[in-house]
């Protein structure tokens, strides 16, 4: 059974939804135990980029988010640090003004944490998944999994962009079995996107509602760092042509000439992976990469970014049954055979790495590796309905931020659906954010 399952594969009761509850929060909190425990206190109360927070605020933070949800809203009880909510409150404290703030020392985090995971545990036993919307499934007890599974995610870039010798270890993602073509064709019709059905999904994802698309082609594979080299050896940072207008002024006002943490190496490229130096290897996803990149990339291949929903249909719609699955290869949830997710490896398989993962179409390695910038603006599906609050999703709402999809190598399993969006400004790159490209399909192009 599974943590996320949809009403339509059968509920879990109450005691087996207590356990998957109970080892979900297990999972997310040995993983933010291991981003905190690796590094010294010095380097948990550091800044180490104004884009990011101390990692001692995001592991307060996610103790504040359960404190609030689960505690005093779910279970009525008294609040255990009410007098920190405003440090901890994202929308109150930007990001480059959190080191200034009276935040709670490492040893004072963790004791708070226990606390509060101590009166959930206790809140678990009793709790019926019954009446109110928020506890229905089990869903306050999901979004506060995902929430700190999202965290944690945030501190591994925190990670990445730490100087000092190596803290993290994992082995290497694994090697191609098979050989991934370079486009698929996706015929023209309708398909169901988002969900109604997933009790873990979050407001941004619902509700499901049918988009009917053109046919279009779409990349087989994310844009490889091979591919990307051949744009920069191209000129591609140098020719204001393949730029936006806006693109071209952020480019040349950051001064960007490669994906951030690339280096020459004489005639090579170097990345800068986690505080170890390795050779950029060419049939690996590009990452740390933003979506003013992306956009121009494409357009020097004669290409474009897809959109989101041409992007979930890749991933989701089966030509054989016309339903939509919950992961391109069907509705099982993920394991190490489909996707690089969970933290395993700390960079993206090459092409080819996970066969077990594509999709009904041929197109691979839509989830996990990288994140994929898509062409559309961050907003609401048609009939979206804030809940539980308007923050999670509706305040961003809006052409100031640009969707991804598929999540990557630091994204959980929990957070990480064939409908999950993620969001964020077309400038960022500090993310582990990738991208494959799509074009219309050519008066020539038949279907197969």
């Amino acid at each position: 059974m599974r943590a996320s399952q949809s009403r339509t594969e059968g509920a879990l009761d109450g005691e087996q939804l207590r356990d998957r509850i109970a080892t979900e929060l297990a999972r997310a909190r040995a993983r933010s135990t291991l981003l905190t425990e690796v590094v010294d206190d010095a380097d948990l109360i550091r800044q180490h980029s104004p884009l990011m927070s101390p990692l001692v605020w995001d592991l307060a933070h996610v103790g504040n988010q359960e404190e609030l949800w689960l505690v005093r809203d779910v279970g009525g009880r008294e609040p255990v640090r009410c007098d920190i909510d405003e440090l901890y409150d994202a929308f109150k404290q930007p990001r480059r003004d959190r080191p200034a703030l009276p935040l709670l020392p490492p040893a004072e985090a963790r004791a708070y944490l226990a606390t509060v995971r101590d009166k959930v545990h206790d809140l678990l036993d009793a709790v019926a998944f019954t009446g109110r919307p928020l506890v229905a499934d089990g869903f306050a007890f999901g979004m506060i999994v995902q929430h700190e599974q999202q965290h944690d995610e945030t501190m591994l870039a925190t990670h990445q962009l730490r100087s000092g010798p190596a803290a993290l270890h994992a082995p290497p993602p694994p090697e191609p079995s098979v050989r991934v073509g370079a486009e698929v064709l996706v015929p023209a019709g309708e398909f169901s996107m988002g969900t109604d059905t997933d009790p873990w999904a979050l407001d941004n994802e619902r509700p499901a509602h049918r988009v009917d698309l053109p046919a279009y082609v779409i990349d087989a594979a994310p844009v490889t760092n091979g591919q990307y080299a051949a744009f920069i050896a191209d000129g591609g940072y140098t020719e204001q042509r393949w730029w936006s207008p806006a693109g071209w002024e952020h480019r040349v006002r950051e001064q960007l000439s490669a994906p951030m943490h690339w280096r020459r190496d004489g005639d090579d490229w170097c990345c800068r992976r986690f505080g170890r130096w390795a050779r950029v290897r060419a049939d690996e996803p590009v990452v740390h990469v933003c979506w003013y990149e992306a956009q121009a990339y494409a357009a020097w291949a004669g290409k474009r970014l897809p959109t989101e929903a041409e992007w979930e249909k890749a991933a989701r719609w089966d030509p054989t049954t016309g339903r939509s699955r919950r992961y391109p290869w069907g509705d099982d949830d993920p394991t190490e055979a489909h996707a690089n997710l969970d933290q395993r490896h700390l960079w993206p398989a090459p092409v080819g790495a996970y066969p077990a993962g594509a999709s009904p179409l041929g197109v691979h390695q839509l989830i996990g590796d990288v994140w994929e910038w898509t062409s559309t603006a961050f907003d609401g599906h048609p009939g979206f309905t804030a809940f539980p609050y308007r923050e999670y999703s509706e305040v961003f709402f809006g052409d100031d931020y640009r969707v991804l999809r598929g999540g990557s190598f630091g994204t959980d399993r929990s957070a990480c659906r064939g409908t999950f969006r993620n969001w964020d400004y077309p400038i960022r790159r500090q993310i582990f954010s990738g991208f494959r490209c799509a074009r219309d399909v050519r008066p020539d192009e038949s279907y197969r």
